[in-house]
């Protein structure tokens, strides 16, 4: 059963004091523009339009949240990575970002969208950092693997886990595309330990 399919749109914060309570439990999505964030969070709840998918990078500017229950949601991050947006903006998420990682009591963890083509770009392995420094747990979706043939994909994907290994151990990535539905049952496996909805393996 997709229990992320009952996420309604709750609301949209730019700075962490107009966020709900830090109550309950959380998991945060967070990659750059085009990284295919807002796709990977429609179909993990099976909702097609969940998050907002545009052709225009940085449109997500806001943390939005979608409960999907009484004390849980999911928070899509603003979107990073993108030149459009005015320095001050990127300055303001700059500082909001980590400290929204390292201070959240109901975040559970983070899911961290990447172009399986383009992986850890440099705000990429900043998010890592924070997290890291925040001991919050990380699952990369390695996005858009149907772009890739089957060999070139697990390549790259077992690329990005030996750079994991080394210098972020603890984090963990799949291969995972929304427009074929490869990895979305492995990520909402990862979401029902994070939210204590199924047993850890």
């Amino acid at each position: 059963m997709n229990a992320y399919r009952k996420a309604t749109f709750l609301t949209s914060a730019s700075s962490l004091d107009q966020l709900p309570p830090d109550t309950g439990l959380e998991v945060a999505f967070a990659g750059r523009s085009n990284s295919g964030k807002s796709s990977a969070l429609n179909a993990i709840t099976g909702r097609k339009r969940l998050a907002r998918i545009s052709k225009t990078p940085g449109r997500t500017q806001l943390i939005n949240v979608f409960p999907f229950s009484e004390s849980m949601a999911l928070v899509d991050l603003p979107g990073y990575g993108y030149a459009r947006v005015p320095a001050k903006l990127r300055d303001h998420w700059q500082r909001t970002l980590p400290a929204y990682l390292a201070r959240r009591q109901a975040l559970q963890g983070l899911m961290l969208i990447m172009d399986i083509r383009h992986p850890l770009r440099e705000f990429d392995r900043q998010l890592l950092s924070w997290s890291q420094h925040a001991g919050l747990p990380v699952h990369i979706l390695l996005s858009k693997c149907d772009k890739l043939r089957r060999g070139p994909a697990r390549s790259a994907a077992e690329a990005v886990r030996r750079v994991l290994r080394a210098d972020f151990p603890g984090a963990n990535a799949q291969l995972f595309s929304a427009e074929s539905g490869e990895g979305v049952d492995a990520a909402r496996a990862v979401l029902d330990r994070w939210f204590g909805l199924a047993e850890a393996p």
